[in-house]
């Protein structure tokens, strides 16, 4: 009978325990903060159907996130093995888990399904509609991340798939409520746009991190298409049709948000003046709470636009009546 050496398992010890810090560090629990944008999805149902106000809804709430961050999770640990090879040309994400060689990567793609069929199967709980929410994240973190396709690589797509997410994250609040109420179309696209908006902001300040047109090129293939030039004129675009949009959200659904306008231009300046910094912090959303600036103005906007989901004010119908009725108009 072969005897276990206590020296090799002691030596062993510390090496299976980086492997497992460096499978969870894919996971990029960190990241995770970016799904605040499934609580606009909750409160705005809530706001346009009451009846949904229930016992059972903290529980939905806390099992729904709990879905949505693992689905966000199993993309992520697709993104950190697809891309490890290009993140080794990046200043920073080189000592991604991936990128500096610690992960075991068939352990990996077996991590990626797992989360992924655990945070299904949780959505799968709370209603049907969520279900096929989270499968749609998921297939999209497919569709950026995964050759052929992997639009990650193509200009203006991968800022387009990539902030689809967004309107996804949105519908996935609309579902954890169970709500019975059609998700507006006008917000769905004003909520994709505001999300291409940060995204490309994101690029902006990627593309000037680089000094080496050569290592800038290996490391995210779109950038040798786009220019300063026309990830700020792609970022005027996602702006202005963002704002178009929830307009009309507004409008026809909640007239009350439109005393929020001038706080929501407050946060998307503020963001984008983000981007002319050295070393961006444009660069790494996860990290944005820590912007006092930033979080002054998303901390106003957000609280004022809750209110105002909720708080009916009479007074607007008169300041803003109608110019033209649809009679005169013909």
């Amino acid at each position: 009978m072969t005897r276990l050496n206590p020296r090799e398992n002691v030596a062993k010890s510390p090496v299976l325990r980086s492997r497992l810090r460096a499978h969870f560090r894919i996971s990029r629990v960190d990241h995770l903060i970016k799904n605040v944008f499934v609580l606009p999805g909750i409160l705005i149902s809530l706001s346009l159907d009451h009846s949904k106000l229930t016992s059972a809804l903290p529980f939905h709430i806390l099992l729904g996130l709990l879905s949505v961050c693992l689905v966000s999770s199993s993309n992520y640990v697709l993104n950190e093995v697809l891309d490890a090879t290009s993140d080794r040309e990046h200043p920073s994400k080189r000592a991604r888990a991936a990128a500096s060689g610690e992960v075991n990567v068939p352990l990996a793609y077996c991590q990626w399904i797992v989360l992924m069929l655990i945070g299904v199967g949780l959505a799968r709980v709370i209603s049907v509609q969520l279900m096929f929410t989270m499968l749609a994240l998921w297939a999209m973190g497919c569709v950026y991340n995964v050759p052929p396709l992997r639009t990650k690589d193509l200009p203006y797509l991968d800022v387009l798939t990539e902030a689809v997410n967004n309107p996804i994250r949105l519908l996935a609040g609309w579902y954890i409520t169970r709500s019975s109420v059609v998700p507006p179309i006008s917000l769905v696209i004003s909520y994709w746009m505001i999300g291409c908006y940060f995204m490309a902001i994101k690029r902006y300040a990627e593309y000037r991190e680089f000094t080496d047109p050569i290592s800038r090129n290996r490391y995210r293939k779109s950038f040798s298409y786009y220019t300063e030039q026309r990830l700020l004129i792609s970022v005027m675009f996602y702006g202005s049709h963002a704002m178009l949009f929830f307009g009309a959200f507004i409008m026809r659904y909640r007239f009350e948000l439109i005393l929020a306008f001038p706080l929501v231009a407050v946060v998307m300046a503020t963001y984008l003046s983000l981007a002319f910094r050295p070393d961006s912090p444009a660069q790494r959303p996860e990290s944005l709470h820590r912007d006092k600036h930033l979080m002054v103005a998303v901390v106003a906007c957000a609280a004022v636009m809750i209110l105002l989901l909720f708080v009916d004010i009479p007074a607007l119908q008169a300041i803003f009546p109608p110019s033209i009725s649809s009679g005169s108009a013909r």
